[in-house]
């Protein structure tokens, strides 16, 4: 597995352990890490924290350039909230470590130029299915259903 997406793994998985819902994020930037998170919509009670938005948050304010070449990785298709984000920024790539459990908007995100890797991860798939499955009113919450 990429260390990358791998590092989302351990983010989405640490949002498990917290009480949440087990999606991560990283944000890469010159093959450095410079920004982790998960999702924490449960934790903090929060309406927007997505674990995409939570790890933009945890990156702090960047310049426009380092958006512009920055790759975001999230164990889950982006939904239209973190999408636009990524369009907002300019983030240029984008890696999801599954796309079965839900899909956002990721042929819009491949219109507006964005190229978008979808990595079929086992690992990533089966974390969402146990959970949906085991907590499906947090999971219908999360996606606004």
């Amino acid at each position: 597995m990429d260390r990358y997406l791998e590092a989302a793994v351990a983010e989405a998985k640490q949002g498990m352990t917290d009480g949440g819902i087990p999606i991560g994020s990283v944000l890469v930037l010159d093959n450095q890490i410079i920004g982790r998170g998960h999702n924490r919509r449960i934790q903090r009670g929060s309406s927007i924290l997505h674990a995409e938005m939570d790890c933009l948050e945890n990156a702090g304010r960047l310049r426009a350039k380092e958006y512009q070449r920055s790759v975001l990785y999230s164990t889950l298709s982006p939904c239209d909230m973190c999408s636009g984000a990524i369009l907002l920024y300019k983030i240029p790539r984008v890696v999801i470590g599954e796309n079965q459990t839900f899909q956002g908007p990721e042929s819009y995100l491949q219109q507006r130029g964005v190229k978008v890797e979808v990595m079929q991860h086992g690992e990533c798939l089966r974390l969402m299915q146990s959970f949906i499955q085991n907590r499906p009113q947090l999971w219908y919450e999360d996606i606004g259903e």
